[in-house]
């Protein structure tokens, strides 16, 4: 027998019991792309259209290489974090499960693929 009332058990217990620390992972990945993203835009953007052993040397240096991996990563995990927040809102059953499994999957490996691809040119 419990002597909590129901609204003692109900704080901090969303509809999901995990509505905080997701809002909060969306909070720092953004602040994190807000830092990355511009240094990827600066490291990147000169190298457009160079040959590409001009761009093979400058991923050899670690910051530009560092720097693109990270905001592979963060990035796709961003967005894998946005779309399931988009699909557990407008969907339901069966859809929601196999549309979040496809969109982690589809969201890991495009990160894996832009990892793969910096650490390709880096070395």
């Amino acid at each position: 027998m419990s002597f909590l009332t129901d609204r003692k058990r109900a704080v901090g217990m969303g509809a999901s019991h995990v509505g905080t620390h997701h809002h909060w992972s969306m909070t720092v990945s953004s602040v994190g792309l807000l830092i990355l993203v511009p240094l990827f835009v600066f490291t990147f953007g000169p190298m457009l259209g160079a040959p590409h052993a001009e761009v093979a040397a400058f991923f050899a240096r670690p910051f530009p290489a560092i720097v693109a991996a990270l905001t592979f990563v963060v990035g796709f995990m961003h967005f894998k974090n946005g779309v399931q927040v988009a699909i557990e809102d407008y969907t339901s059953g069966m859809t929601r499960k196999i549309l979040i499994i496809a969109m982690i999957c589809l969201s890991y490996g495009a990160a894996a693929t832009g990892v793969f691809a910096v650490a390709r040119l880096a070395l």
